[in-house]
């Protein structure tokens, strides 16, 4: 009879996780066909934009969500990041790819240095120093003249498209690709993460620092670990982005909006979770793009007060995020991952 009971709890579990693998593989088959199917320019860069920030969230829910610290000042990694690549190519002439991990190199030895002092700090104190230190990051970039101080730096143009300098003038679509292929690998990543035992440390910390350490867990330095990974992951996106938009300026790559927006979509989508960022982004990023076309202007104010009405309702009808909106059993096997 017991063996019985188990089976039949068992089988809803099986048949939604098929269900949800099932819909992840459509879903995955829709968007490496997505730009065969010819749309317009617009389209694509709303896609680029949405595979950009769902990193950049899932780069901040590894800090905020795994180990629980909340970061205000996460897109200095992203203005870092966008700096290092923009220089070595124009300065050197080396090739973006390898700017890309140049970046993400500096962006995990920055994290660290300025994490074992900082990472002491919890609640809203880290919070605030988080944010002092990215402000203080543009202010330094702004009057560094090497790398073009206010002013910044232009990317030239390569007469013909190259995959080998990330310059593609023809069409939108390689772009969409290589943000594509950086968004898959990195929530892979983070999905290995969360499995880990790292991950699990991590967690541990997050919610118990004290019982943590009872067991073992140094959590000063599992912290700095979690920031650590968390710059590594968002560096790329600097780079990548630097190169799409061919220009890179302190007001743009180390704006307060990039940390803001990638807390807000994190906690709109459910923090802690793998697929909660992707569904904040999702509905943002749409939001703020459109609000920018029918809207007029530059959306700073309409898409900012969309996002606070969207915010209110969630706090008040799903704290805990639009992840859960679905079934309990699957959000459970959701967070325990």
């Amino acid at each position: 009879m017991s063996n019985a009971l188990d089976t039949a709890r068992a089988e809803p579990v099986w048949h939604v996780n098929n269900r949800i693998i099932a819909l992840l593989a459509a879903l995955a088959l829709f968007l490496v066909g997505f730009p065969l199917l010819g749309p317009g320019p617009f389209y694509l860069h709303l896609m680029i934009l949405i595979f950009m920030y769902a990193v950049m969230s899932q780069a901040w829910n590894v800090i905020a969500g795994l180990s629980g610290q909340i970061s205000l000042g996460h897109g200095m990694f992203f203005g870092i990041g966008a700096y290092a690549s923009s220089v070595l190519y124009v300065n050197y002439g080396i090739t973006p790819w390898l700017g890309i991990v140049v970046g993400m190199a500096i962006c995990a030895v920055v994290a660290v240095l300025i994490g074992i002092p900082m990472l002491r700090l919890s609640g809203h104190y880290f919070a605030i120093a988080t944010l002092l230190i990215g402000i203080g990051c543009q202010v330094v970039f702004q009057r560094w003249e090497y790398v073009g101080a206010a002013s910044g730096l232009w990317v030239p143009l390569t007469e013909e498209s190259s995959w080998s300098a990330l310059q593609f003038h023809d069409s939108k679509a390689p772009y969409y690709y290589v943000f594509f292929a950086f968004f898959v690998v990195s929530y892979v990543v983070v999905w290995r993460l969360g499995r880990s035992k790292l991950g699990f440390r991590l967690r541990a910390v997050r919610d118990d620092p004290q019982a943590a350490q009872s067991l073992g867990i140094n959590v000063a330095n599992h912290k700095i670990i979690a920031y650590a990974i968390s710059a590594v992951i968002m560096a790329p996106m600097g780079s990548l982005f630097a190169q799409y938009i061919l220009i890179v300026d302190p007001e743009r790559m180390f704006n307060l909006e990039i940390s803001i927006l990638v807390l807000l979509m994190t906690v709109l989508g459910g923090i802690g979770t793998i697929w909660g960022p992707l569904l904040g982004v999702a509905i943002l990023i749409p939001i703020s793009e459109y609000s920018r076309i029918y809207l007029g202007g530059t959306g700073g104010a309409e898409d900012l007060i969309l996002y606070g009405l969207i915010l209110m309702l969630i706090c008040i009808f799903r704290p805990a995020g639009l992840i859960s909106l679905f079934p309990k059993h699957v959000l459970e096997r959701e967070r325990q991952r």
